[in-house]
């Protein structure tokens, strides 16, 4: 069974960058496709990017499409959400997830969610 810890969160302004990072534990991580989401407050857990098993295929939330940058390096069992150009709204727990499933967006798709790393981009 594969556990997830994300990592990286913190407080930044408006425009700043931040990199998160979720490291997994189990051999079959490699096997599966992984997420970002994240949950504000009063809100419903949202999708924000997913990676390939491989690494060769990602896909993003509109919100987030050439802001934000996954990747995934296998040998290390690690993937990264790199943030650039962060927003207030960008504000939330940010969770971690894989999927058995290709290019998927849907929360009820992934599992294995890790304890999450909260994000606050001040204005």
């Amino acid at each position: 069974q594969v556990q997830l810890v994300e990592s990286g969160g913190g407080l930044v302004q408006a425009g700043g960058s931040l990199r998160l990072s979720c490291a997994a534990s189990g051999r079959t991580f490699n096997l599966y496709t992984t997420g970002w989401f994240r949950q504000a407050p009063g809100k419903e857990r949202e999708f924000v990017a997913a990676v390939s098993w491989s690494g060769g295929s990602t896909y993003y939330a509109d919100s987030v499409k050439g802001r934000f940058t996954i990747s995934r390096d296998n040998a290390k069992r690690t993937m990264y959400l790199q943030m650039n150009s962060l927003k207030p709204e960008d504000t939330a727990v940010y969770y971690c997830a894989i999927s058995g499933s290709a290019y998927t967006k849907r929360t009820g798709d992934f599992g294995s969610w890790g304890q999450g790393t909260q994000v606050t981009v001040s204005s």
